[in-house]
């Protein structure tokens, strides 16, 4: 397999890796948690590693650039429309981060077909950190860590991730606006 593909085919299985998310979600007891968490984790370092090899082999591709942020999307926007279902997370911050999420995904294909690229910003790292945190602790919460109110600081981080990224699209909205 030649070495350029590997970035793609890693965008690629995060992807697939979606569906088998979302039935985790079905599973019984704690079983459904450690599947479901060793699933986004997993999924997360490809987001990881199809990023790290793409630039240090110098392969990045247009394909790569369109389909690893629809990837990130999906996999948060999944597993955050699950949590909800099964109302381990709230609706509100949820909702935030999911209207960001498209807000700025469609701006950015609108900079993009004018050359227009606005770089991520190191707050914008942030905020996927503490996404990636909640949904974890969320995913595992009670049933698996056995520590109170473990739910609630999940919670609390949702909202912090959400304030993130609220202020995070709001700067990146100000910025594209600018070329429209």
């Amino acid at each position: 397999m030649e070495m350029n593909k590997i970035p793609n085919l890693l965008t690629l299985f995060r992807i697939l890796l979606i569906p088998t998310l979302i039935f985790s979600f079905y599973l019984k007891g704690e079983l459904s948690s450690y599947v479901a968490v060793a699933i986004f984790v997993f999924a997360s370092i490809t987001d990881f590693f199809d990023g790290y090899i793409a630039r240090r082999m110098s392969t990045q591709s247009e394909l790569g650039r369109m389909l690893d942020p629809i990837a990130d999307k999906l996999l948060i926007a999944s597993t955050l429309m699950m949590l909800v279902h099964f109302q381990k997370a709230p609706v509100i911050p949820s909702i935030a981060i999911l209207c960001r999420e498209i807000l700025v995904s469609g701006l950015r294909e609108h900079l993009a077909e004018i050359r227009i690229l606005i770089p991520v910003s190191s707050l914008a790292k942030i905020k996927t950190a503490a996404q990636m945190a909640a949904i974890i602790i969320l995913l595992l919460g009670e049933d698996v860590f056995h520590i109170p109110y473990i739910n609630i600081f999940g919670q609390g981080m949702l909202w912090i991730a959400a304030i993130l990224t609220l202020i995070t699209g709001y700067v990146y909205c100000k910025e594209g606006i600018k070329h429209i």
